[in-house]
Parts: C-alpha cells; structure tokens; sequence
C-alpha cells in the first residue's frame, strides 16, 4: 500500500516542546526530522552546513530545492516550522495535500516565561537535570501582547488554511508529548507501523516550577491580565502524562455489589481485608483483574452498584510508596530503581532491603533524598518512568473519569466511619468496621516526619492538595 504522505511538517514555536518531539519522532527507524529546515539564520541545526547536501546559500536561492530534497529522502522526512521561518515556502506546504501537518501547541504564557528564562541562561536544552542553570525574569506586558498576538495570528492561518483546502492536522499538546500512545498514534498518522516502547529521555524539562517563581514581578502578570484568565496562571503545572483507569487493578466484593479504585501507595490492604470480611471470604476471593469488557459486565449484572476510592495524605502516601517499592524491593523494575537511584543520582539507599542496624537517621535522609528525586521525575526531568505509586492522585482520578468517577472518594482517615456507611447504600447493615493493616514499614513515618517533610510534600503534590483539602499532616 501507498504512503499517504511525501514528507511532513511539524508546526511549533520556540520552548513548545519542539525539539522532544523531534527526538521521538527520530526514534523511528523510517522516519526522520531534520530540525528546524527553514530558520532564517540556519539550516537544520546551528553550525550546520548543510541540510540534505542543500547548503544556506542554496536554499535563500531556491527554497523549494530543500523541500524537494526532504521528499526524495529514503525515509519519510520532515522539519520543524516556526511563525517567523521561511515564509516563501509556507503556503506550498499548506497547500500540498501530501505533506503531513503536525500542530504543537503550548500555554503562550508558560512558553514565553520559558523563553525569556532560555534567554537569561543561555541554557535551550537541558539532558541531565545537575546542569540544569536557573534565573527569575521579568514580565514584560507589551512584549507579551505581541508574542500573544503572533502566535495567534500564525494559528488561525493554519486553521483557515486547512479548512479551506479540506485538510486535518495531526494535533499534539505540550502535556501529551510524554504520552507514548499519542507518539505511537503521531506514527501512525504518518502512515507508519512501528510502535515505541519507550520515550527518549535524554532531553529534560527546564523549567518545572510555577509561574510565581519563575517571575520577579509576578503581581504584574495578574494585573496585566486581571480581565482575562484565558492562560490560568494561578494553577499549578502538571507535567504527568494522562493516565488510564488502570482498570485490571480494580476489586470488587464476592457477593456485594461493591466496586473498589485503589489509589497506588495507599491502604489498599485495609480495604481489601474489610471487603473480604464483609462477603465472609479470604482477600484472593474477591474479584479482580477485570478488564474493561468484563467490568462492563459485572455492571450490568450488579444492579445498584457502588463505586469508591480511598485517598490517602500526601506525606503518608509518598512515605508508603519509598518503603513499599524501593525500600523493600528484591526483583524486578523497583529494585533496578533502587540501584539507579544509588549510582546515578547518588541517594543514601541502602543496597539491600533494611535490616537490623538501620537507623531513623538513615530512613530520613532516604526519604528527603527520594522526594527530591519524585519532584524532579513528576516535572519529567529524570530519566525514570514516572510510577503510579507516587504520581498525584488528581491525576488517578482523571483516570478513573475515563470509565466512571466513583461514586465516593473517602479520606483514609475517615474510613472507619464512611465505609459502613457506603455498605449501607447497597443494603450491607451488618458491615464490619475496618481494622488497620500494620504496614510493616522498616520506621515508622511518625519518627521522622517534621515541617520541612511537610513541605517538600506540599511542593510536590500541590494539586492534590488544592483539590482534596489536604492540610498539614500533624
């Protein structure tokens, strides 16, 4: 079968994101990007002579000479365009039905913050997040408006230019570009078979924190846009790639109409053990391992079911997550973590799961380590996958929103009194009160928990804290 395309284009701006989506698409064996063809003071890359065997010179000849070259190469090939690159060759590109458009597209905000960080560093890429080199900048409201304005300008042309002549556009947002099956669905688009089964993570975030510590004159931003929220300025950055409702980890009682969404790193169990009880069974009888067609089924046939997750605070959880996956790991994915934390990243672990003579002292300086490390690998800045045991859990129950919301969120330390009352709305009275599972955790969270735990905690998982009414854990 015929390629549906000749060549493609990846339309972007500067500090969108550009050049990590390059370095995926590269990860193809037939496909190729060849940076950014048409910049008006390079080719390609800086210090790069030519592009294709077409020099800079050739091509501020001839400009359709390169695009013909990206055409003839023996790979399907294409580039990286911004606003202000050769624009004698945009409208053949817009034109031409057999070049593939590819829109990324970011908050103008937080790539113009970005920018002028970029700017006051000298640092475009950052690949290892020790070299990573930091600066505050100042807000400029008129340079904003026009940075803004073309953008906008620049996106509504390629919008009218694709209506008009009956095209689509394969469309990536800045938050969905360490999504592997949205780079997988970018292949396939282009009309390529090959999946990845992993990202290249050799390029990291920069510039990971909120708008309010980038900007020395942040009251300014607001001001400037007090009438115009479009931008969102006061959220928090979310840079984890949306996740699934993770459905084979759903349980659902033996008897009882009773559905249970575990949150990773949380009390699972204490819950699992008061839904065993409840339908007088061992924990392995209860229901699991659903997928979606057999949860669909299970639905149909449990008439007036209920749904619930447990939440747990942030520090309790991130605590569990250390103790639980890295801490006691002896196999497998957590143990190579572990190691890598070691070598790479130079954190006080212990090169085995703890045994006697491990200190508190020991546990706390682990545990500040892992934090530090969880902040950096949730703002994509680790080479290290992003695990759901410590993501946030606002964004566990955006996953869960892909199936249905639960019915009720319950704080862990209220489950004692709501869990009863959830079995009661399924028609369980006799419903037995939970009992704690001890989780056996080497030191316990009590005897190194303070304030500046507390706010490392804070600092990382802000939106759940926000969202969920979290306060201090003491």
């Amino acid at each position: 079968m015929s390629q549906p395309f000749d060549y493609f284009v990846v339309f972007a701006e500067m500090r969108t994101g550009s050049n990590f989506l390059e370095a995926n698409i590269n990860e193809f064996d037939g496909l190729s990007c060849l940076g950014e063809a048409f910049n008006p003071y390079f080719i390609g890359y800086p210090n790069k002579d030519d592009c294709l065997g077409v020099t800079l010179d050739q091509r501020t000849g001839d400009p359709q000479a390169l695009i013909e070259a990206v055409k003839s190469n023996e790979v399907l090939s294409g580039f990286r365009y911004f606003h202000d690159h050769e624009p004698r060759v945009l409208n053949a590109i817009l034109e031409d039905p057999r070049c593939a458009k590819i829109i990324l597209t970011r908050n103008p905000l937080d790539s113009y913050v970005s920018w002028k960080i970029a700017q006051a560093t000298g640092q475009w890429k950052l690949t290892d997040v020790r070299r990573r080199r930091d600066s505050k900048v100042t807000f400029d409201g008129a340079e904003f408006k026009r940075h803004v304005e073309e953008l906008q300008d620049f996106q509504v042309s390629l919008m009218r230019a694709l209506q008009v002549s009956g095209q689509t556009a394969f469309y990536i947002a800045y938050e969905d570009l360490h999504d592997i099956q949205v780079m997988n669905g970018l292949a396939r688009f282009l009309g390529h078979d090959e999946e990845l089964e992993g990202l290249n993570q050799k390029l990291k975030r920069q510039n990971p924190s909120p708008l309010s510590e980038k900007v020395s004159n942040f009251g300014e931003v607001t001001l400037a846009l007090a009438d115009l929220d479009r931008f969102n300025l006061n959220r928090t950055p979310n840079f984890e790639p949306r996740r699934g409702a993770a459905v084979p980890s759903y349980v659902a009682c033996a008897v009882s109409p009773l559905l249970y969404l575990p949150m990773r790193s949380g009390p699972q169990d204490t819950v699992t053990q008061w839904m065993a009880q409840m339908d007088r069974v061992e924990p392995d009888g209860l229901i699991q391992s659903f997928s979606q067609k057999s949860l669909r089924q299970w639905k149909k046939a449990n008439k007036g079911h209920r749904s619930f997750t447990v939440i747990r605070h942030p520090v309790v959880r991130a605590h569990a997550a250390f103790c639980e996956c890295i801490l006691a790991a002896e196999s497998g994915v957590y143990k190579q973590i572990r190691k890598t934390l070691r070598r790479v990243y130079k954190m006080p672990l212990p090169k085995d799961p703890p045994g006697e003579g491990y200190t508190a002292a020991e546990h706390r300086a682990g545990f500040v380590a892992f934090l530090g490390f969880v902040k950096a690998n949730l703002a994509g800045q680790t080479s290290i996958r992003q695990d759901a045991h410590w993501t946030s859990q606002t964004t566990a129950m955006q996953g869960f929103g892909d199936l249905a919301l639960p019915d009720m969120i319950v704080r862990e330390d209220e489950m004692m009194s709501y869990l009863p009352a959830l079995a009661m709305q399924i028609g369980r009275v006799d419903a037995p009160d939970p009992v704690a599972v001890d989780p056996g955790h080497p030191v316990p969270l009590e005897e190194i928990y303070d304030s500046e735990i507390e706010k490392l905690c804070e600092d990382i998982y802000k939106r759940d804290y926000i969202a969920f009414g979290f306060e201090s854990w003491t």
